[in-house]
């Protein structure tokens, strides 16, 4: 349940649908299994999964949701084999040669022949909705990912409008500001992990792991133009996570503090247990998300 990367958006308009009307609206987008000519299908499941029924879960104002992907896996390697035998049969028994337009065609035959034998594998995302935040927080390492989720969401509710978090300081000069001059925000501490960049695309790019970020070492590379790409921070005792200029969160984990509030929360069932995860992973990220963005603006 607990969410490890968060791509966030930030909703324009008040969302105001509730649990019961938005899971009539993702019954229209349901996941469906990859029939023999699929090669992939993607769509809405229970948000706690297998076990149950409902589409949206909510707690504390929230509403979560979950999608399936499934992919036929076909590798490269298996359709040019395939491929090249078909060519080479036609070529021996018919004495001519194959060009690249038949190839093309005879590639797509390949696939489709392919296709219901091959393996499939699934993967799932989660997101949530946050009405009274105005945020949608999506579960995933990368903006393809979620803008799968986001794009299906869109499907299914008509509109959804919503856009990456309104900064007005560009995160890699903020993050730079708070450790060459301004000292980290109120409630945040710099780890000990940082990516640094020079300015412009083709700019040489540095990692830094276990390193002391008020060393000179690190001023020297200010000094001469760099500025953070990534910076790994600790939040009020609560979590530690890793942000990245291009506003995505990641490598989020709780601390001991969190699981100490969890460990009060009697919950007999994996339901039960996940609903109380969600409950308070929500409260804790409308938190977070309010202040660390809050800082760019």
């Amino acid at each position: 349940m607990w969410f490890k990367n968060l791509a966030v958006y930030q909703f324009s308009k008040p969302f105001e649908l509730d649990s019961m009307a938005l899971e009539e609206k993702l019954k229209d987008q349901l996941f469906r299994e990859c029939g023999s000519q699929d090669h992939c299908t993607y769509g809405f499941v229970p948000a706690l999964g297998a076990k149950t029924e409902a589409l949206v879960h909510s707690a504390n104002g929230c509403l979560l949701i979950c999608t399936r992907k499934e992919e036929k896996i076909l590798p490269a390697s298996v359709i040019r084999d395939a491929l090249e035998e078909r060519v080479e049969k036609i070529e021996l028994e018919q004495g001519r040669q194959v060009y690249s337009k038949e190839k093309k065609a005879l590639k797509d035959d390949v696939i489709m022949e392919l296709l219901p034998k091959a393996f499939t594998r699934n993967h799932f995302t989660q997101a949530y909705i946050d009405p009274i935040g105005g945020w949608l927080v999506v579960n995933a390492s990368s903006f393809t990912q979620a803008e799968e989720l986001t794009s299906h969401l869109r499907q299914a509710l008509g509109s959804l409008p919503v856009t990456p978090p309104h900064v007005a300081e560009l995160p890699s000069y903020k993050m730079t500001q708070w450790l060459r001059d301004t000292g980290m925000p109120s409630g945040f501490i710099a780890g000990n992990e940082c990516e640094l960049r020079e300015p412009g695309d083709e700019g040489a790019e540095i990692k830094g792991r276990r390193v002391d970020l008020s060393s000179d070492s690190i001023e020297q590379l200010f000094a001469e133009g760099m500025v953070v790409k990534s910076l790994a921070m600790t939040w009020i005792d609560s979590l530690t996570f890793t942000f990245h200029e291009n506003l995505q969160i990641k490598k989020v984990k709780f601390t001991d503090l969190i699981q100490e509030k969890l460990d009060s929360v009697e919950a007999d069932t994996l339901p039960e247990r996940m609903d109380a995860d969600f409950s308070l992973m929500v409260l804790t990220f409308r938190e977070l998300l309010g202040q660390l963005f809050g800082q760019f603006q």
